[in-house]
């Protein structure tokens, strides 16, 4: 496994949108983190389950979810 997608998963509870989900995507690609997987429904977590990931600089990876599509 790559050791830069071994991370800790901490979920804070926000509201979350499909809109939000892009809007974060779009903005930490802007600024300089790495894609590691566009905007999306990602059915094999569970129906409904749109979400997106980035690297940060140091390789840890970031998710926004929602949930309730």
């Amino acid at each position: 496994m790559d050791a830069r997608s071994q991370s800790t998963c901490t979920s804070p509870s926000l509201p979350t949108q499909d809109a939000t989900v892009r809007a974060f995507h779009a903005a930490a690609l802007a600024a300089g983190y790495e894609d590691h997987g566009a905007p999306g429904e990602r059915t094999v977590y569970h129906p409904g389950y749109y979400g997106a990931f980035v690297l940060d600089p140091d390789g840890h990876n970031i998710e926004v979810v929602n949930h309730n599509r």
